[in-house]
């Protein structure tokens, strides 16, 4: 039995004596099951849902809200500091009913935030008040308490080990940025990145100066879409973004030169287009391709790669004819729909999208589709058909799964209904890894070793 999880005003976690923990899928509570969790991986944390009393399940079925610390709360332990369907399943708009019997401080519930190369396969259940803004851009997953140990849902779906936090914000990056900006004072992209290095604990940019696997060089201010979780600028009725977004249009020059030095040096070197501080790549793709033939001019080391929504076709055609070596597109869903909901184009489509990756395959680039996960979307029956769809006709060779990180309760009113059973996050992981060629994975992989 996974028992609830919730936490106190004081920030002390604890396990409830009697009520068992509860997830969440799109907009439905369900109970825990085995196939959905894993133990608490190194590197994750529990954090409080701002606003959020916890959801849990009675051990004879039903779920309640918990409101208030037990009154039988010494009883319970203090957490330390850090296949069957679902049984209990309810549409997450009925309201469950109240614990009898307590009193005393408010309870928050609690998620985890996991590392990279873990997909969650359940949110956390909770309950927030009318008129709450929305959550922070976290990708909380539901945590229990089993065996004298926290659990959390998800899966591991990629080997984390260059993107564990023990190999960043290390003692020595100060100095290493420090000595990197003194040798090239005047690349304006450079001095960017030590502050999203520093300020903002950014990994790809922290690469630049460890010279090491896969570097971020942002170089387009501007966007073609206006998603809905986007994390570099938001408008005003979503959530605040958690780092800024570049605010000039670099040359070809300055961005030549990081792309080289990084190329020749590093280990393991990925450049890569598109990171969460600027708009959309394809919109400077004058300067991305002239950037891109002056470094291959001087090394053919190391891998090319854009992070893009691959909608302008023109612009995309240019950069895989000047030498890019992989693309990755980022999408919620393969049907339009919800694509539109959620991504909302300016002046391309979905179909403009499949176009652009059939020219990329064409032109000999390796192309991933970068696919936002929300559990009770992403894993329904309907939109697995379409995904795999996608993939069979465009000729897709990963597909890289990625928490969307947004608050449910924000999304879910925005999308059009979603068909189709729920499979489950883990059975859509089984039947995509059964897909012939298709890898998958969470990272970007070198087209060219190195």
């Amino acid at each position: 039995m996974y028992r609830l999880v919730y936490a106190g005003a004081g920030g002390r976690f604890f396990d409830h004596p009697d009520l068992l923990a509860a997830g969440r899928t799109g907009d439905r509570f369900v109970e825990m099951t085995a196939a959905e969790m894993i133990p608490l991986p190194p590197g994750a944390s529990l954090v409080l849902i701002p606003g959020g009393s916890p959801v849990g399940l009675r051990r004879r079925g039903g779920f309640t809200l918990l409101e208030r610390m037990p009154a039988a709360v010494p009883a319970a332990r203090e957490m330390p500091g850090k296949e069957r369907r679902h049984r209990n399943v309810v549409p997450e708009a009925g309201r469950p009913g109240r614990l009898p019997g307590t009193g005393g401080e408010p309870v928050f519930a609690v998620g985890a935030l996991l590392p990279q190369g873990y997909t969650r396969t359940l949110l956390p259940a909770y309950r927030r008040p009318a008129g709450e803004k929305p959550l922070p851009l976290f990708g909380y997953a539901a945590v229990a308490w089993r065996q004298g140990r926290l659990w959390t849902a998800a899966r591991r779906t990629d080997d984390p080990e260059r993107w564990d936090p023990r190999h960043y914000n290390t003692p020595e990056l100060s100095g290493l940025v420090a000595r990197r900006l003194q040798d090239d004072p005047d690349n304006r992209i450079l001095a960017r990145l030590a502050r999203c290095a520093l300020e903002y604990s950014c990994f790809t940019a922290q690469n630049i100066f460890y010279r090491r696997w896969e570097g971020g060089v942002p170089v387009s201010p501007a966007c073609n879409a206006r998603c809905l979780g986007c994390i570099s600028r938001q408008p005003a009725e979503c959530c605040p973004s958690p780092q800024g977004r570049i605010d000039f249009k670099p040359d070809a020059a300055e961005v030549a030169a990081l792309l080289t030095t990084h190329l020749e040096r590093a280990p393991g070197a990925i450049i890569s287009f598109g990171q969460g501080c600027e708009g959309e790549p394809s919109l400077a793709a004058d300067t991305i391709a002239a950037a891109v033939e002056m470094a291959r001019r001087r090394t053919a080391r190391g891998t090319l790669n854009m992070n893009s929504n691959a909608g302008d076709i023109a612009a995309m055609e240019k950069i895989y004819a000047a030498g890019l070596d992989a693309l990755r597109v980022s999408l919620i869903s393969a049907r339009a729909d919800i694509y539109q909901a959620y991504h909302r184009p300016r002046g391309f489509t979905p179909d403009d999208v499949r176009r652009s990756i059939r020219a990329a395959r064409r032109a000999g680039v390796f192309v991933s589709l970068n696919l936002l996960v929300m559990p009770g979307l992403t894993d329904r029956a309907d939109e697995l058909a379409a995904l795999e769809e996608l993939i069979r006709e465009t000729g897709v060779q990963m597909v890289q799964l990625r928490n969307l990180n947004i608050d449910p309760d924000f999304l879910w009113p925005q999308l059009p209904a979603p068909a189709g059973e729920i499979l489950g996050v883990p059975e859509m992981i089984r039947r995509l890894k059964k897909t012939p060629g298709l890898l998958v994975g969470s990272f970007s992989r070198e087209v060219h070793q190195t």
